[in-house]
């Protein structure tokens, strides 16, 4: 992979962020995607033992939303297969939630503490232990950290003059962010996604800008979007240096 790509921010926070890429093919720009969904591997609970459960679901449903619940997933420490084991012990009348649920590391724990698992009624118990297995989501979709993750070309927008008088104005809808003329970006959001609210009674021309592209990525918890997006960078050029080594022979 090439290294002379221009990336800028333009909105982050632990869980979202979206990213200005210059320098992308779109095969590029769609391989970065999926690796991001099926590469990056995160931590998901796999195999639920059950001690006692006299709610009113069978434990393949308990164990289906425990399988969603995102657990924080330190790379560094674990290797792709290996577990950490999980335990919950709650008796009702309460809602067991997934901030109940202790863990043999505090590495691996669950992203969010109140994810409701199930509403249990007096004299109702749940308890078991539970492997979260590090994996990826080409294993399977419980293992992905990205939640949503996609990318479009950036567009830029360009005064061309007065619209006619006798033109009928109608919205001009964009979504995402959009370059002027100036080289400044800006957010669709400013405008409510309508090119008419900020240039009204202005005929426009828009462009898809060369090799450039927003991506919008969003994160479970289990993985900043930082480190998100890195590794799969990172699991990107591994496989491209692989396969050129593979060709050179």
């Amino acid at each position: 992979m090439a290294d002379d790509f221009d990336v800028e921010v333009v909105t982050r926070d632990d869980r979202s962020a979206r990213l200005l890429v210059r320098g992308l093919t779109p095969a590029v720009a769609n391989g970065l995607r999926r690796t991001m969904l099926s590469e990056v591997p995160t931590f998901s609970i796999d195999t639920v033992r059950f001690v006692e459960n006299s709610s009113v679901m069978f434990d393949e449903m308990v164990g289906l939303r425990l399988g969603l619940v995102p657990l924080t997933t330190p790379l560094d420490d674990y290797e792709v297969g290996e577990s950490a084991t999980l335990a919950l012990d709650v008796e009702g009348p309460a809602t067991a939630y997934s901030g109940d649920i202790e863990t043999s590391d505090d590495l691996v724990q669950p992203a969010d503490e109140n994810v409701p698992i199930i509403e249990l009624k007096e004299g109702q118990r749940l308890e078991f232990e539970a492997d979260a297995v590090l994996d990826t989501g080409k294993e399977h979709a419980k293992h992905q950290g990205g939640v949503a993750v996609g990318y479009r070309h950036l567009q830029r927008v360009t005064v061309v003059g007065d619209a006619d008088e006798f033109d009928e104005e109608e919205p001009n809808i964009l979504r995402g962010v959009i370059e002027t003329e100036d080289g400044e970006l800006v957010h669709t959001e400013e405008f409510d996604a309508d090119l008419t609210n900020r240039h009204p009674g202005k005929e426009l021309e828009i462009e898809d800008v060369p090799s450039a592209f927003v991506f919008h990525i969003e994160s479970d918890g289990s993985l900043s979007v930082d480190e998100l997006t890195l590794r799969a960078v990172q699991s990107l050029r591994d496989r491209a240096d692989e396969l050129a080594e593979k060709v050179a022979v």
